[in-house]
């Protein structure tokens, strides 16, 4: 094979996934309403019919991280064995939990917890104290060791395989075990590439453009600022020149920098919200959750209705397990590029434990925020506010001291989480579709890092990043079964090691 035959089999992927991308924009975009119906209707069916693969698989790839890192494979280096971590621990934990929940954890802080508060699960009664430790208990669930663990069985996948046995950085490297260095190669390798190239760029044009409206509904509800395209439109392009900026400068000074600011300005934030708020109470509602979540981890994990109301199920817990698969080929390939040197133990306990114990802080600080100020408010009124993520937290804050304060500084870290994700983002999206370079071109950079911009305000616009955002949960059903196998090729793999 010439190189230039291999220069042009490299563009492969880059230029496909692209092109479907644009494809699957423009449905949405030119017929919103056909396209947001048949998205919904498959993700319905996806969801009533395989429901139970989403609760099995999450505690599979939970159980599995568990026991990789307590098994005898947990001593191995993800690199040469005198390798040593690229990256302060401080400074990876910032970067992984910027790029792995970012925007969300601000988005359904407040919102969330509400919602379970004032709409819970058939047989607890809306507002009861009930409802209140179900709604603590589901947001860890939600946010805790089970995202994580799908994001590390991706992650240490390709960790291992990359810095280990000197692999590219692509999902379909993992396959090698079973399809063989030819197979990887070959039409089979590309396509499970360009798949997770589209999951991806699903699921993060849908988060920036969630972020977006968060961002444009506080300034609408702080500054009355029209909540317009135009706004939109500018608030976008802003957020993308900065991250694009900090994708081209590298890991080790834009996206590192920025990620540790973003760990401060979060740290703070939750500082302050703790302080001003029911302190004492959040402190009660941290212990007895962690002691509720830990009791019901088994229940939660497998609980279904088969023979009553599956609905809160199907809304809240299948839809955030499969968004969080969708999420686990951007996640995973990011925290993969930047654990280099770290030994399998020591990576799964940073990638899950720490980020979960993270989200429950984080939690039991506005869960507490939340349902402290829920008493002044009727439930059909909970109801309403709930409904609307984008301008809940700015509506709760409203009711503390320094509210006003509390809410600008929500939308600075709004402004740096958004950021940091497209910045991961588009690092990840340049590394899939340049064959897994870990250093990938700039113009591939940037070239993702618009197209993310144009697609989040393209769904904007149109209405349709709820459509995306359920097209990228229906794309993870299928990518839930790749994830099994990566998981099933990674022990294979291991256990060959293991007779050197």
């Amino acid at each position: 094979m010439t190189e230039e035959k291999r220069k042009k089999e490299k563009q492969y992927v880059f230029y496909i996934s692209a092109a479907v991308s644009l494809f699957i924009v423009l449905a949405g975009a030119l017929d919103g309403k056909a396209f947001a119906q048949q998205t919904t209707a498959l993700l319905n069916f996806v969801s009533k019919n395989f429901a139970w693969v989403y609760l099995v698989f999450m505690l599979v790839f939970v159980i599995f991280c568990v026991w990789l890192a307590f098994s005898r494979f947990g001593s191995i280096r993800l690199g040469p064995d005198d390798s040593k971590p690229e990256h302060s621990a401080l400074s990876w934990f910032a970067m992984l939990f910027c790029a792995g929940m970012g925007v969300g954890l601000v988005f359904w802080g407040i919102s969330e917890p509400l919602s379970h508060y004032a709409s819970p699960a058939a047989g607890i009664t809306p507002g009861s104290e009930e409802a209140a430790e179900f709604a603590i208990r589901s947001c860890f669930m939600h946010w805790g060791i089970h995202p994580w663990a799908a994001y590390g069985v991706i992650g240490i996948g390709l960790a291992y395989f990359q810095f280990r046995k000197n692999r590219p950085g692509l999902i379909s490297c993992l396959f090698e075990p079973m399809l063989g260095e030819k197979g990887v190669k070959g039409p089979v390798g590309k396509a499970i590439d360009i798949f997770s190239v589209i999951v991806t760029v699903a699921g993060v044009a849908a988060s920036l453009g969630m972020g977006a409206l968060q961002i444009c509904g506080g300034l609408n509800y702080l500054y009355d600022l029209p909540n317009s395209t135009t706004v939109w439109l500018v608030v976008i392009v802003i957020i993308c020149s900065i991250y694009l900026l900090s994708a081209v400068s590298g890991l080790n000074k834009g996206m590192k920098l920025l990620s540790n600011l973003n760990l401060c300005l979060a740290a703070i934030f939750l500082a302050v919200s703790f302080l001003l708020g029911p302190s004492t109470g959040i402190l009660e509602i941290l212990t007895t959750g962690v002691g509720d979540y830990v009791s019901h981890f088994v229940t939660d994990s497998l609980g279904l209705a088969p023979f009553g109301d599956n609905s809160w199920i199907l809304d809240w817990r299948v839809f955030y397990w499969a968004w969080w698969i969708s999420w686990a080929p951007f996640v995973g390939i990011f925290i993969a590029r930047i654990s280099k040197g770290r030994t399998i133990k020591e990576f799964i306990m940073g990638v899950i434990v720490v980020p979960s114990i993270a989200s429950i802080i984080w939690f039991s600080v506005f869960g507490g925020v939340a349902l402290n100020a829920a008493n002044a408010f009727p439930l059909d009124k909970l109801r309403e506010i709930a409904a609307v993520p984008e301008t809940a937290l700015f509506v709760i804050l409203n009711e503390y001291p320094l509210g006003t304060l509390l809410s600008i500084t929500a939308i600075i870290l709004l402004l740096t989480f958004f950021i940091t994700s497209g910045d991961s983002a588009t690092f990840v999206l340049g590394m899939l579709t340049s064959d897994g370079a870990t250093n990938p071109p700039n113009r591939k950079k940037i070239a993702w890092g618009i197209l993310q911009a144009a697609i989040a305000y393209v769904l904007l616009i149109t209405g349709g990043i709820k459509s995306l955002q359920v097209a990228s949960i229906v794309a993870a059903f299928p990518f839930a079964f790749i994830m099994v196998l990566v998981c099933m090729n990674l022990i294979k793999e291991l256990k060959k090691e293991g007779k050197q």
